[in-house]
């Protein structure tokens, strides 16, 4: 099994221990956190999706102008588009970028947030909107004739698309959520279902369930992790980096607004989170929970912490649990992006490919 690298573009240097400060799009910066994404080697980066957030396919657009090879997997919230569109919206950035668009399906688990943007249907609904957009955005981009569509949520007639993805084939579709119903949905429609960075227990059990909803339907797609690797030249160095790391996070909580919310999160992910972080700080061999139970598991908040060498073999322990994505992205965007570019990265590659021939031989 192959591996690929996913990092991450924001608009503007933020994290957890960088409140936000100037323009919501700082122009300069997406495009230099673009470019050394490309130089390090990574195969695509996310460009995340929120209630209050810049539109992630503009920005997308941009971080495609500004580089040559670096893919995009653009997070996309089905329900405020049409699919018919949505479906034209990405095959255009497909075709400037020159096959370098993926999307990635959010649904959203917090209902809360869909009300910011007019959307008051329960997650069981969402999700069965999510499976029928899906279907109409494929149909848009690979169906040569007119079409028409009549379902629950979408009617149309007519449907046909002038533009097409570069391959013809439509694009890959990441998808994201771990409830059931959610699970329901990525059987169906995930080419790459994505989890955050739980324990191998954990990662055993959710692939399980979705291997058995996409076996259902004639299908078997890939995985992805994400994960915060935190690194350092030693193992004692990295962890009092992780916990300056969280001390700092603690002290901004305030005003990054990484605050745990006393009735929990909604989404079966973040759920999952803090079950892990429940079990400990330091679990399976260096993974870290420590984030996850500050904020309350607010998205990608576990970490992998060692040195280069050290955290290139968890992540080899992942893929031997059928990982083949890994999203990862530091506590100091910019200049963990170019460190994994110099370290992690190539030895992870270089792990999984002396790996493969061992493989085969004993195949």
């Amino acid at each position: 099994m192959s591996v690929e690298f996913i990092g991450f573009i924001n608009t503007r240097q933020a994290s957890e221990i960088h409140p936000p400060q100037g323009p919501v799009i700082d122009v300069a910066y997406v495009g230099q956190v673009a470019r050394a994404h490309e130089e390090a080697g990574f195969d695509r980066a996310l460009i995340a999706f929120h209630a209050d957030s810049p539109e992630s396919l503009l920005v997308a657009a941009h971080a495609a102008s500004v580089t040559e090879r670096l893919g995009f997997m653009v997070a996309h919230r089905p329900g405020f588009t049409a699919p018919t569109l949505a479906a034209r919206q990405f095959a255009t950035l497909d075709q400037f970028s020159g096959g370098r668009a993926a999307v990635h399906i959010i649904t959203g688990g917090d209902d809360a947030e869909l009300k910011q943007d007019g959307d008051y249907l329960t997650k069981d609904q969402r999700y069965a909107r999510t499976s029928e957009y899906l279907d109409v955005v494929r149909k848009t981009w690979t169906q040569t004739e007119p079409f028409d569509h009549h379902g629950r949520y979408y009617h149309f007639e007519g449907v046909r698309s002038a533009v097409r993805t570069v391959s013809g084939r439509g694009l890959p579709v990441y998808f994201g959520g771990a409830s059931d119903a959610a699970i329901d949905v990525a059987g169906r429609h995930a080419d790459t279902y994505a989890l955050w960075g739980e324990t191998h227990a954990q990662v055993r059990e959710i692939t399980a369930r979705v291997n058995a909803s996409a076996a259902r339907h004639g299908r078997t797609p890939r995985y992805s992790l994400s994960l915060r690797p935190i690194l350092a030249d030693t193992e004692e160095k990295a962890w009092a980096r992780a916990d300056a790391i969280l001390e700092r996070a603690r002290d901004l909580a305030p005003r990054s607004g990484f605050v745990r919310s006393a009735a929990g999160p909604a989404n079966a992910g973040s759920q999952r989170l803090l079950a892990a972080a429940a079990q400990g700080v330091r679990l399976d061999k260096r993974l870290w929970t420590g984030m996850a139970a500050l904020t309350g598991a607010k998205g990608n908040s576990t970490a992998l912490v060692g040195t280069p060498e050290q955290v290139a073999d968890a992540l080899l322990d992942y893929h031997d649990l059928g990982i083949g994505t890994f999203l990862i992205r530091g506590f100091d965007p910019l200049e963990d992006a170019t460190d994994y570019g110099r370290s992690l990265i190539p030895l992870t590659r270089a792990l999984i490919a002396r790996k493969r021939p061992a493989i085969a031989a004993a195949a």
